[in-house]
């Protein structure tokens, strides 16, 4: 019965069930039927446009990486499949039908216990919790087991996306929004990390190269479909393209970068009523408390800085691919998934294109690593489901998949006869400190617009009147 209706709901998609969930959402926060129900549907439009932009994205970057590829000569064991399938794959073990609602019920009983501010209302995206909880299974054949880190994983992504929301609401312009993407936000602490390394660096970190500036310099040149032009005809130069093919390529791109941000704004247009609706009512019968509505990555992914760093990383991608020592992964399928994969490298970087490529970089790096080490267990998922592989591949796996770094420190914990045990000890205390280490960064970051003192980071007022009861 449960898994019936887990499986009705998947089925319908976020763009069908989304807006019914946005406008029942309006209607409790007692915005109106006409004023929900627009809500609702704008959003639905919205994602409908964004996944019709990412489709142009991968029909294009696709056969332009594979054409790479060919060029490049790579010949690597392990088939970068794509997210679909991890989703796929994911949504059809046996522990999605318990994670769904399991997951559900711990944010409810954390959000009533203060130890969240996020509702995650991501359901599509759950996959990624239950590809946690099922590589846990089929590692172990145990399912408390795979059921207890699941929610770890789901409990430290709400964490993580309560951290981050700052920067969802002042360098994305979304308020009252967080990201509970786990395979997004679980990079953040590693890249604000990498940026307050490269603030050490003499040169680097004077360089300012966010669109804004860009247009300043470079004029027309600095434009995001000027950008997307020249990336586009950059990547099919180095797919070897004809003129035609070259041409057609760097259209694409920078139709992207100009239609994504529009797509995305239809998004933020629906979700403007529900937030603020939200935050009202919260703050009504909450005075103090403030709670955070959990959306795909999808919705701040269209920025022109966020964009022009993805397609950057396409060749830079490649690149890596042939140059790491411990890469098996050849990527492929989940070239489109680069300007979700690169958002906290551009967010931590506040759209600093350069920062944002080197922050990408250090993330990739981590990915093609998880990619390969877990491509035993994505193999041995995908075979359990029935998966049908592709031929002449004997090992998948993904940059998405890739992108799970707490899910693998977890599993790889677990077990203290694996190789990888003492590396996944070092790689959580890694973790915890990088993340301790950046922990007020994204306050500093926004302090004037939180109404926050920089060097305390308490409020302004609070930190005016000490200074006026010390000097009287």
């Amino acid at each position: 019965m449960i898994k019936q209706a887990v499986d009705f709901v998947l089925d319908l998609g976020p763009s069908i069930m989304l807006p019914i969930i946005m406008t029942v959402f309006g209607l409790l926060l007692r915005q109106g039927f006409k004023k929900s129900l627009t809500a609702g549907i704008t959003i639905g439009i919205g994602f409908i446009g964004v996944n019709l932009v990412i489709g142009l994205l991968s029909g294009a970057i696709g056969p332009a990486a594979q054409a790479m590829v060919e060029k490049l000569g790579l010949n690597l064991d392990i088939l970068d499949v794509g997210w679909p399938i991890g989703a796929a794959i994911s949504f059809g073990t046996p522990v999605a039908p318990l994670m769904i609602p399991l997951v559900l019920v711990l944010n409810v009983i954390m959000l009533s216990t203060n130890l969240t501010k996020t509702l995650n209302v991501d359901i599509w995206n759950f996959w990624h919790l239950i590809f946690a909880a099922s590589v846990t299974y089929y590692a172990y054949d145990n399912m408390i087991l795979a059921i207890a880190v699941g929610l770890i994983v789901s409990a430290i992504t709400l964490k993580l996306a309560d951290w981050t929301a700052p920067a969802v609401e002042h360098h994305f312009g979304l308020k009252g929004v967080s990201m509970a993407h786990s395979e997004t936000v679980n990079f953040a602490p590693i890249t604000y990390a990498s940026n307050r390394i490269v603030d050490k660096i003499p040169g680097i970190n004077k360089i300012e190269a966010d669109p804004e500036t860009l247009k300043k310099r470079f004029g027309i040149f600095g434009e995001p479909l000027v950008m997307g032009l020249v990336l586009g005809l950059l990547i099919g130069f180095l797919g070897g393209y004809d003129a035609k093919g070259i041409l057609t390529l760097g259209i694409q791109m920078s139709a992207v970068l100009i239609l994504m941000p529009r797509m995305v704004a239809l998004l933020m247009e629906g979700l403007i009523p529900i937030s603020e609706g939200a935050r009202d009512l919260i703050n009504k019968k909450f005075p103090g408390k403030n709670v955070y509505i959990g959306l795909d990555t999808a919705i701040v992914i269209g920025t022109a800085s966020n964009m022009a760093v993805a397609l950057i990383m396409v060749p830079i991608t490649l690149l890596l691919a042939v140059i790491l020592p411990y890469n098996g992964m050849l990527p492929f399928a989940d070239f489109a998934v680069l300007p979700f994969t690169v958002v906290w490298a551009v967010a931590a970087a506040r759209g600093n294109i350069i920062r944002g490529i080197i922050n990408s970089i250090v993330t990739l790096m981590i990915v093609f690593f998880i990619a390969t080490n877990l491509a035993d267990l994505a193999t041995t998922m995908g075979r359990a489901v029935g998966f049908d592989f592709p031929e002449g591949a004997t090992q998948i796996s993904g940059i998405d998949l890739g992108s799970h770094v707490i899910p693998w420190i977890i599993v790889r914990l677990l077990d203290p006869s694996n190789p990888y045990f003492i590396a996944a000890i070092f790689a959580a205390l890694a973790y915890c400190l990088l993340w301790y280490w950046v922990r007020n960064d994204i306050k500093r970051q926004y302090a004037k617009e939180m109404g926050l003192d920089a060097k305390t980071l308490k409020p302004v007022e609070a930190v005016q009147e000490n200074e006026n009861a010390y000097k009287a």
